[in-house]
């Protein structure tokens, strides 16, 4: 569409082809009247986040909201800075709309959150395992987004999906699943892998 042409345009970088047909695919799953339940593969650099920006950006225009789940407080800081960026940047919120939650979140803040959460004014919220502790109500949770790096158990899934109406699913993972145990762990979902790197993305280095 027009606006998705719009946006990608205005991204600071050129996505790659496997970016681009990940987002097609996670477009038509949103468009297709069941809740999608989609598999993101791609190493650590890939580009995941931006690709999830897309699905995040889909449901904003329904006027709903959308949760992304991290393993850890960093790499929840991290989607937290990445999605604020974009979605600010190209004018689908405004930064109020956007929030962090960890263990870590002050008590004062942690009950504005959820109070704004429940009243729906908070339209993107980016956490750990925070997001499915027993107080966090969402208005109208339209779709989770799920990074695994291997940690999230099909159980924490499935919590935070009772968190909404059957939202959509995009779990996300760096870790290379062979297909037998894929199948296992992630059974139910449909698979789009991000296979290769963005120019000038210097290899990432694991200490």
């Amino acid at each position: 569409s027009e606006e998705l042409k719009q946006s990608t345009a205005r991204l600071p970088y050129t996505l790659t082809s496997a970016q681009q047909n990940a987002i097609n695919a996670i477009l038509s799953d949103l468009t297709a009247g069941r809740p999608m339940n989609r598999l993101l593969q791609g190493d650590a650099g890939s580009g995941k986040t931006v690709v999830a920006k897309f699905a995040i950006q889909a449901i904003l225009r329904g006027n709903a909201q959308a949760a992304v789940m991290a393993p850890t407080s960093i790499l929840a800081e991290q989607h937290y800075r990445t999605l604020t960026d974009l979605l600010v940047s190209d004018g689908l919120i405004v930064e109020e709309e956007i929030a962090l939650l960890i263990g870590s979140t002050p008590a004062k803040a942690r009950e504005e959150i959820l109070a704004n959460l429940a009243a729906g004014k908070l339209k993107v919220i980016i956490g750990t395992h925070a997001l499915i502790e027993g107080p966090v109500v969402f208005n109208n949770l339209q779709l989770a987004v799920i990074d695994e790096q291997h940690r999230f158990g099909v159980e924490q899934r499935a919590i935070l999906r009772k968190k909404g109406n059957s939202p959509h699913l995009l779990v996300m993972t760096a870790t290379p699943i062979p297909r037998s145990l894929a199948l296992t762990v992630y059974g139910d979902l449909d698979v789009a892998t991000i296979d290769e790197m963005p120019a000038g993305r210097l290899p990432v280095e694991t200490r």
